[in-house]
């Protein structure tokens, strides 16, 4: 699947879970990914707990559910490869911050490489 087509053209609700380096989980609501001319992905972030987590663990997971009846979507393992902060790309990128947020905020650009590509529900289950 064309990751760069797929985020551009379907809507939905997406939530990155990470956890910290002791195993401490959290998941929060975030926008479709930006996928960089690389094939990477991108979110831009606050400096909140899933930032924070990043720090500690670079490996996370992203559930993404789309829009309409039933439960089509993916789900994607994730490991932190960069970030980037105070550059001009974030603010291009960044859609929460010329609507909603203090355009002024600092604000983290952080790149992950996609480990497996799962569909929403079925195959896939098994341990590792």
């Amino acid at each position: 699947m064309n990751l760069k087509t797929y985020f551009e053209e379907t809507k939905g609700m997406g939530v990155l879970s990470t956890a910290d380096g002791e195993g401490r989980v959290n998941a929060a609501v975030y926008a479709r990914p930006h996928v960089m001319d690389d094939g990477t992905l991108g979110f831009v972030m606050r400096d909140r707990l899933s930032h924070s987590n990043l720090q500690s663990n670079p490996r996370a997971a992203y559930l993404f559910r789309e829009e309409g009846p039933g439960y089509k979507g993916i789900r994607l393992h994730l490991t932190k490869t960069h970030e980037e902060s105070g550059t001009p790309l974030i603010k291009e990128l960044c859609r929460r911050c010329k609507i909603y947020d203090n355009p002024e905020a600092v604000r983290f650009l952080v790149i992950f490489k996609t480990d497996k590509q799962l569909p929403l529900i079925g195959a896939g289950e098994s341990p590792e």
